[in-house]
């Protein structure tokens, strides 16, 4: 191995630095609401590239902007780009009223007793349907919070099994950020990475299910909730979700998903033919800063990779994990730190992206099972830091309805990331039978 250039890893160094100190600044010291989500992250990025810029005086500017040419330009990150974009498109035309719909069914046909469980398995299939654990939180605790009132149910409770269904569909769906970003930067298919994540995320919810019910038969039940539902806007959801289980091609899917939630939203009078183009629109560019991140990234780590900087960093990883397991368990660790740093799984993924395939080739690690590692333990982390989008807009959404909770009450109950690292160190550390 390479002893490389560890000064490369400076502009890294920058974006950690710049990024959780300012995120610190403003949530804690200055007591801004979502502050490390108020810091403009593509601008943070930016000087981190101006730092690599800076370095390696060997290759003239041009040379340096033609290594991050060929960065950029890699197959694998201009298909990440288009699948973001479509996705975003189709969240756009379905929108998120579907969600509702599903919840009030199930809490109208399962007993009350089962509530809790019923908000964990909604928040479930709603994340993985949308690819998105901050929009499923959004619609979900606010059903989760009539639950606690009208039930007696622990609030805190009905909120941690919300973000626990959310976590798992941020980490299964085929539409999600993490999942485009960790298998176009793996070099998988979507399918090969849904099928080694299954292993771990099913055993996970099931346990954590098992868990939440054992808790719910401990509590008195004083009522339940109900609404009005309808349940035909979820079939774009269920197309998507078939069509990406069957292996079908990712943008033949998400265009049978636009389509159906097109015809469906214009036939139901939900939206009207102007108002679908504008979602469409807005849908397309609520993935601009996602893009440009993995944009970005890619020139960032193009230049560190020619200074060295990726063999340095390769260099020491393989001092302290020895082995193909402690490969993945320092895959694992790495992606967690950054997302420690970030407080996003996706920034998370695709920062470490570049390392973790380079250390997939020295472990000898298939692309699915590293795609599936990122994907999963960043998950883990971002489940549970209290910093991170998801637990400050659940907060948030609570303090709306003028309940008074913390990130520390609802720690005690983010039952399925737990599990989840369980499986994943068991996925990890138990040998696998052969073929």
């Amino acid at each position: 191995m390479k002893k490389g250039n560890t000064i490369a890893l400076l502009p890294i160094g920058v974006f950690l630095v710049l990024y959780l100190g300012l995120g610190i600044l403003f949530e804690y010291v200055l007591k801004i609401g979502m502050g490390f989500y108020n810091i403009p992250i593509v601008v943070v990025f930016m000087v981190a590239l101006l730092a690599a810029c800076l370095q390696n005086r060997s290759l003239s500017f041009d040379e340096k902007l033609a290594v991050m040419g060929r960065g950029v330009g890699d197959k694998n990150i201009i298909t990440m780009i288009l699948i973001f974009i479509t996705a975003g498109i189709f969240v756009g035309v379905v929108g998120r009223s579907s969600a509702e719909s599903v919840a009030y069914f199930m809490l109208s046909v399962i007993p009350p007793r089962f509530a809790v469980a019923v908000l964990f398995v909604v928040a479930c299939f709603v994340s993985t349907a949308m690819g998105t654990s901050v929009g499923t939180i959004t619609l979900i605790v606010p059903i989760a919070a009539a639950v606690s009132d009208a039930s007696g149910f622990s609030l805190a409770l009905c909120v941690g099994s919300v973000i626990g269904g959310a976590m798992f569909g941020d980490n299964l769906s085929f539409i999600s950020d993490t999942t485009i970003a960790a298998c176009n930067g793996q070099g998988c298919a979507m399918k090969d990475k849904f099928r080694e994540n299954f292993k771990i995320a099913f055993p996970a919810a099931l346990l954590s299910l098992g868990v939440i019910i054992a808790l719910s038969f401990g509590q008195e039940i004083a009522g339940e909730v109900s609404a009005d539902y309808d349940l035909i806007k979820i079939i774009p959801y269920v197309l998507v979700l078939i069509g990406g289980i069957a292996g079908i091609n990712v943008f033949v899917v998400l265009l049978c998903g636009i389509v159906s939630g097109s015809i469906i939203m214009l036939a139901t009078g939900s939206l009207g033919a102007t108002e679908l183009l504008s979602s469409m629109g807005s849908g397309a560019s609520g993935m601009f800063e996602t893009s440009m991140v993995a944009v970005l990234v890619s020139a960032i780590c193009a230049l560190i990779r020619e200074h060295g900087g990726f063999d340095a960093l390769l260099y020491r990883i393989r001092r302290i994990f020895k082995g193909r397991r402690g490969g993945m368990l320092g895959m694992g660790l790495l992606v967690g730190a950054m997302d420690i740093a970030t407080a996003n799984n996706t920034v998370a993924i695709v920062m470490a992206n570049p390392i973790a395939r380079e250390m997939s080739e020295n472990y000898g690690i298939s692309p699915r099972k590293s795609a599936s590692i990122l994907d999963t333990f960043s998950c883990i982390f971002q489940g549970v830091i209290p910093y991170g989008a998801q637990m400050l807009v659940a907060l948030a959404a609570v303090s709306e309805l003028e309940h008074t909770l913390s990130a520390f009450d609802i720690m005690p109950y983010l039952i399925y990331p737990a599990f989840l690292l369980v499986m994943s160190l068991v996925f990890i550390f138990i040998p696998e039978k052969k073929k």
